[in-house]
């Protein structure tokens, strides 16, 4: 029953919702069946009968004053005028006037003249100026409204109606008005006139709030405000007042519940979250039960406070619940050695209820019981190391070396956490008193040098004696002493021998430097200093020789180079006298590296090119998940690759059909060995190949949003002008990539480009593309006779002759341009195949597209040139695309505004006009907007006879709020208007 009742709950709250969008108010100016005595209206007539105001009953029998008049002769004129009406705020008003009309044929004295209609007038006034003769009685000074003809007449004999009809009068833009009506032969009863404007009522949605709004256009646009306790990010909310008094639009708004609020009543409030409840962030989100271990004493909390003895760290969120320090750590045990004690412990019986528990060593010295006249207890200092460290250890181990033989220490571990600071008590930490024994380390004398540089030293020291232990190992600690005492820095080397080398010493600086030996009863003492300077040192004998080694060195590096060199042109000579030093299998260019395409179809067997270039991959490593498409050879799936080792990635997986032939599967692999040779960020990525199993698959990486050409279409006038210039320069890149290792596609366009999330565009689909012709200056491929040709994006020559080279790609790379400049528009429209090839004979060139730089139009024109070798190069291309991004000022100049074209165009093919089609649905498909069909049939325009006048403001009003697909709807209809004009058709 509750979750009944709750539904029913929410059904009312959306339709009323609705009634709200919905709703809408009318101001009344005047009213005459509110009127209780005479209107005393002024009347002008040039004879009799005259306007006779008399009281009557209304449909409900209220008392009403009405005027009255029937005329017999229909050739004098009888005027009736109201009071002032103040307009306020309206620049447009309604009148709804309700009347009865006598039919002529019933009246007892028909005449000629008789009339069953009258007219409506008004004359705008700052001031209640009006008097028997002012203004003129006439249609000038006075505004004719409309001639008002009566739906229902009277009869003798048959039922009693009356006439409703409501006029709208304006614009307004004086302080008042006043109505005037003219019969000329009719007989008739004024009952009652009512002026009325409409506004958009108070609108409350999606957490903002509009205010009443009279409109003063065809869609006045209202400034909104969030709702109490609400708040919006960027600009602030709109809506759109229709002139009927309707909100109209989708509403912009990002209003959202600040922190501590909730929304609430279908996003018609903010809501305070109750006590003991917290929302942290502005937005979406919904109140949630304070963490554990915190409160929120008052309703509206953006966050819960802690408990006393609880706390949060710095980088808790407000979600997490709120800790305490740890207790201390337990059982401390000490293992003495000598001068070295390791340290043990147990985890502390409460850990504050977090994960980030670590410990820190602390080391004390105090004087012997009874001494006097020492320092106090302190720290032990830096004669004491701590293995692995001394904070933040993580395992409950640690070992301190460096002690003093036969002394007494105080060991203290502490447990820490990310709250512990906090801790207003202390660190939670236990103690534990140790004593070192009485073996001592022979302390390091005779430090000497043997050999310094500006960057190095090499020192050494005698062995010392030892009469207990063997020597482990020597710590040497050298800092610098030319620095203020602030500023220096020591630094350490361990050294297993009695010799050590610095190298990264600074120079001409000197250094002081300490030696200690450790045994496994810990470190010694460090030695007395010694000091030494590196080099340059003007005392120094060894710099001569020094200065003599490094020209030495440098003679030999130069006599080395000449020789490699030379070895290198001779080797390089050689090649180019014998071919058969050349590389056999033509997998890189001579003597530059560069890889070069091998054709799968000239291996004997097929398949050895796939094994070669494609990598087999197991079927268990691939899962299907949903059918995106269909291919030439079967389906195109979605999926995920998951490789062990390696990261899982989304993949595309084209499969072959059952039942196929060996050279359906040989055609279907061969795509993948060409893939497979192709390793650039612009060219599709194959992963891999499945054969061992069926379906064969071939995979390869993901793109999120698909074909270019459709992508285009479905975000038309969304992307600036930069970045359709970087989507082409990715894909220059790639067949620039392409053109160098002698391969032609053949089939370059949109359709064939795929994008990524990242509008990263890729060339794919290789199943035209053929190796060329090897041994030419100009190589080309010549395809079989019969093979299909996509005609609108082919070269001339290979539509013709069957020619394919990097040139005509170059060709086809222009339409692919147009197309991503005209954001997917078909290239030639609709004109046949015959009509394209005619046109380009013909020297007739696509124009620019809608808004096209004019450079990059002039690029498009370029890689139209007739004769192949006038064409520019790829490289060329990606270079011409890389100036246009560094200069963006050069892509405001569109093609429209250039001038001197050097190539005559093709005449700008004019949008469809809607009269072409034989419904508004039909025009929409032709247009490519057919997503807007139920948009213009609710919206009442049914016939493309109702589509003359339609506004922006109209598609507005009809949700459509893309820019470019209003453009394109209008520049149709615009051409509607132009033929209504001029008809006839365009040709080119």
């Amino acid at each position: 029953m509750e979750l009944l009742a709750r539904d029913v709950t929410l059904l009312w709250i959306v339709l009323l919702r609705c009634l709200l969008l919905a709703r809408t108010e009318e101001e009344v100016l005047m009213n005459t069946k509110m009127e209780t005595s005479d209107l005393k209206w002024t009347t002008h007539s040039l004879g009799k009968p005259e306007w006779d105001e008399i009281s009557g009953l209304d449909e409900e029998n209220n008392s009403v004053r009405t005027y009255q008049i029937c005329q017999s002769d229909g050739t004098v004129s009888h005027w009736l005028r109201s009071k002032l009406i103040s307009r306020r705020a309206a620049s447009q008003v309604y009148v709804e006037l309700r009347f009865t009309m006598i039919e002529c044929s019933s009246r007892s004295t028909p005449h000629r003249s008789c009339k069953e209609t009258f007219n409506l007038y008004y004359y705008q006034s700052d001031t209640d100026d009006a008097t028997e003769s002012h203004p003129a009685w006439m249609e000038n000074p006075y505004t004719k409204v409309d001639t008002v003809a009566a739906d229902y007449l009277l009869r003798k004999g048959g039922e009693r109606k009356f006439n409703v009809k409501t006029l709208r009068l304006g614009p307004l833009s004086k302080k008042g008005f006043y109505l005037a009506f003219q019969a000329q032969g009719a007989c008739m009863a004024l009952l009652s006139v009512r002026v009325f404007f409409k506004k958009c009522p108070v609108l409350v949605r999606s957490l903002s709030v509009f205010p009443e709004t009279v409109p003063h256009a065809l869609v006045q646009e209202a400034q909104g405000h969030c709702v109490a306790n609400g708040n919006y990010k960027g600009d602030a909310p709109k809506m759109f007042c229709g002139e009927d008094g309707q909100w109209v639009g989708q509403l912009s708004t990002s209003c959202a519940c600040q922190p501590g609020y909730e929304s609430s009543d279908g996003d018609l409030r903010c809501k305070a979250c109750p006590a003991g409840h917290f929302k942290s962030s502005m937005g979406p989100g919904v109140c949630a039960p304070c963490p554990q271990s915190s409160s929120a004493a008052e309703a509206g909390a953006a966050y819960c406070s802690c408990r006393l003895g609880f706390y949060r760290s710095p980088t808790d969120t407000p979600d997490m619940p709120c800790t305490r320090p740890p207790s201390a750590p337990r059982n401390i045990i000490p293992d003495v050695n000598d001068t070295s004690v390791t340290l043990e412990w147990s985890d502390p019986v409460d850990s504050g209820g977090r994960s980030d528990l670590s410990y820190a060593v602390e080391c004390t010295l105090c004087p012997p019981p009874g001494a006097s006249g020492g320092p106090p207890c302190g720290p032990c200092g830096d004669s004491v190391s701590y293995r692995p460290s001394q904070r933040g250890l993580v395992l409950r181990r640690a070992t301190v070396w460096g002690l003093l033989p036969h002394t007494t220490y105080t060991f203290t571990v502490h447990a820490l956490n990310g709250v512990s600071q906090y801790n207003s008590k202390g660190l939670a930490s236990d103690s534990v008193n140790i004593t070192t024994g009485r073996h001592v380390p022979v302390v390091v004398t005779g430090i000497r040098k043997s050999l310094t540089s500006e960057s190095s030293a090499t020192l050494q020291w005698p062995v010392p004696a030892q009469t207990h232990y063997n020597i482990l190992e020597y710590q040497l600690r050298y800092c610098e002493k030319d620095r203020l005492p602030e500023e220096q820095s020591c630094r350490y080397k361990e050294s297993d021998s009695n010799m050590v080398v610095l190298s990264d010493l600074r120079r001409a600086t000197l250094y002081e430097v300490q030696v200690r030996a450790r045994t496994m009863a810990g470190f010694s003492n460090f030695s007395r200093a010694y000091s030494f300077r590196t080099l340059p040192n003007e005392d120094d004998s060894s710099s001569p020789l020094l200065v003599t080694g490094v020209l030495i060195a440098v003679g030999m590096l130069l006599l080395i180079t000449v020789i490699s060199i030379a070895a290198l042109c001779i080797r390089r000579q050689n090649r180019l006298k014998d071919p058969e030093l050349n590389d056999k299998n033509g997998q890189y260019l001579m003597g530059q590296g560069v890889k070069v395409y091998i054709d799968p179809f000239t291996y004997e067997d097929p398949n050895e090119a796939v094994r070669e270039f494609a990598k087999e991959i197991d079927v268990s490593f691939v899962k299907i998940e949903e059918v995106i498409g269909a291919g030439e050879f079967g389906e195109v799936c979605r999926g995920r690759l998951k490789i062990p080792g390696k990261k899982e990635n989304y993949v595309a997986i084209k499969t072959l059909k059952g039942g196929y032939t060996d050279k359906q599967r040989r055609d279907f692999l061969a795509e993948a060995s060409i893939m497979g040779q192709f390793q650039h960020p612009n060219i599709i990525h194959l992963e891999g190949i499945i054969t061992s199993s069926c379906p064969v698959m071939i995979i390869t990486e993901f793109m999120e949003n698909g074909a270019l050409d459709s992508f285009l279409r479905l975000n038309d006038g969304q992307f600036t002008p930069i970045q359709l210039v970087g989507m082409l320069r990715g894909i220059a890149s790639g067949m620039k990539y392409l053109s160098e290792m002698s391969y032609v596609h053949r089939d370059l366009a949109a359709r064939n480009i795929l994008v990524n999330s990242n509008l990263v565009c890729k060339v794919s689909d290789f199943g035209l593309s053929r190796f060329l012709q090897e041994n030419s200056s100009d190589p080309t491929y010549t395809s079989s006779l019969g093979g299909k040709i996509p005609i609108r994006w082919t070269a001339p020559e290979a539509i013709a002759f069957r020619k394919f080279t990097s040139a005509s790609d170059v060709w086809s790379y222009g339409i692919v341009m147009w197309e991503v400049m005209s954001f997917g528009e078909r290239p030639y429209w609709d004109m046949s195949n015959q009509d394209v090839i005619n046109a380009i004979e013909q020297d007739y060139r696509l124009p620019p597209p809608p808004d096209c730089p004019t450079h990059l139009h002039q690029l498009m024109l370029d890689c139209w040139q007739k004769e192949r070798t006038a064409r520019p190069r790829f490289s060329a291309i990606v270079s011409a695309l890389d100036k246009l991004i560094r200069n963006p000022a050069s892509l405001k100049i569109t093609a429209q505004e250039g001038a001197g074209l050097s190539h005559p165009l093709l005449d700008q093919r004019p949008p469809l006009p809607p009269s072409s089609c034989g419904s508004v649905g039909e025009w929409l498909r032709a247009i490519k907007m057919e997503r807007y069909e139920e948009n213009f049939l609710q919206a009442g325009f049914t016939s493309t006879e109702l589509l003359d006048h339609v506004t922006t403001e109209d598609l507005l009003r009809m949700g459509i709020t893309l820019a470019g697909h209003q453009k394109k709807i209008l520049s149709s209809i615009q051409a509607l208007r132009i033929q209504s004009k001029s008809p006839g058709s365009v040709h080119f």
